[in-house]
């Protein structure tokens, strides 16, 4: 359903800021059609392993690890650390590889910076293949992290909030502020586990059908994304700890994504878009990014937009029926 990995036949760092330079690889054919490949978190990165979805011999794949993630220094920042900023990125980035226009590719949080992107460049964007989305409504946040999402993982769900008082989860902000805390705490030992109990969270519920064995080993091993990230269709090796991806999620949540409630799907901003061909690979039972938010973008959309419900599937971009739409249906 998917291709082989393939290697980059550009590799480097570039600088978008006094503090913050952004790693980036380029893969596939150098003359192909341009794609730019939005990772997911916020807090993950990208890699090789992210060339899956796409023909090496057609696409010219740009990938790359937003501030403070992956290979891209400095790590764990969150400084200039905004959904606008990496915006920003993005069209330093296409600038600097000299792409004229190009498809943007982006699941879960990648699909919210798709968009944001899109509505900014609107000019700079060829199609829209987008999977599993967030459109960081306030419901949305709540859902995942404190009041949905826990009525199908009730024991897992009071592993992960263990550390937080009583009294600071009855709503988002407190929990959130709360589990910041912890998670910038300076003793090592605080500040790891809640970083673990943070992640092993997403990963236990991302897939329809979790892969216990993987989660587990998490248990031992600090970097998280040896063991567990490609139940997230993250990169899988030396890219992403717990901290880090913790942390992100952590500060973009707390800011609800640096954008007013509902803002991806105003009139006023659908209409920039509106004319771009979008496809959305929604897994139906997803936990994570539930399919309530794709519907909604497809019917602020109307007509422009292709929506393909995955009957078997939950959030990761890795379980077959997701899998096989991006790599045959998304981009077509």
């Amino acid at each position: 359903m998917v291709y082989a990995e393939h290697a980059p036949f550009d590799e480097g760092h570039l600088k978008v800021s006094e503090l913050h330079s952004l790693h980036y690889m380029q893969t596939g054919n150098p003359q192909g059609k341009p794609v730019v490949f939005l990772h997911g978190g916020p807090g993950g990165s990208a890699g090789v392993t992210d060339t899956i979805y796409f023909d090496p011999a057609v696409f010219r794949v740009v990938l790359f690890s937003q501030r403070g993630c992956g290979k891209s220094t400095p790590a764990g920042e969150t400084k200039e650390n905004t959904t606008w900023d990496l915006v920003a990125d993005i069209e330093r980035l296409r600038e600097h590889v000299g792409i004229d226009k190009w498809i943007v590719f982006g699941g879960s949080w990648g699909s919210t910076l798709a968009l944001a992107y899109s509505q900014t460049h609107p000019d700079r964007v060829q199609a829209l293949a987008l999977r599993g989305i967030f459109l960081f409504r306030r419901k949305e946040i709540e859902f995942f992290w404190l009041t949905g999402t826990r009525w199908f993982w009730p024991a897992e769900w009071e592993e992960f909030a263990a550390p937080i008082k009583p009294e600071d989860r009855r709503d988002f902000e407190t929990f959130s502020q709360a589990y910041y805390a912890l998670l910038t705490h300076p003793d090592d030992k605080i500040s790891l586990d809640a970083a673990q109990r943070w992640s092993r969270w997403e990963s236990q519920v991302a897939r329809l059908l979790p892969e216990h064995e993987a989660i587990a080993k998490s248990d031992t091993d600090i970097r998280w994304a040896r063991c567990v990230g490609d139940v997230l269709g993250l990169e899988s090796v030396l890219s992403v700890d717990y901290r880090t991806f913790a942390l992100m999620e952590c500060h973009y949540s707390l800011n609800h994504g640096f954008m007013p409630d509902g803002h991806l799907i105003t009139e006023e901003q659908i209409a920039k878009i509106r004319h771009i061909p979008c496809a959305v690979a929604q897994g139906r039972y997803d936990l994570v990014c539930p399919v309530l938010s794709a519907h909604d973008l497809a019917q602020a959309w109307g007509k422009g937009l292709r929506l393909h419900i995955v009957d078997d599937a939950g959030h990761s971009a890795k379980e077959p029926g997701t899998s096989k739409i991006l790599s045959q249906a998304g981009l077509g």
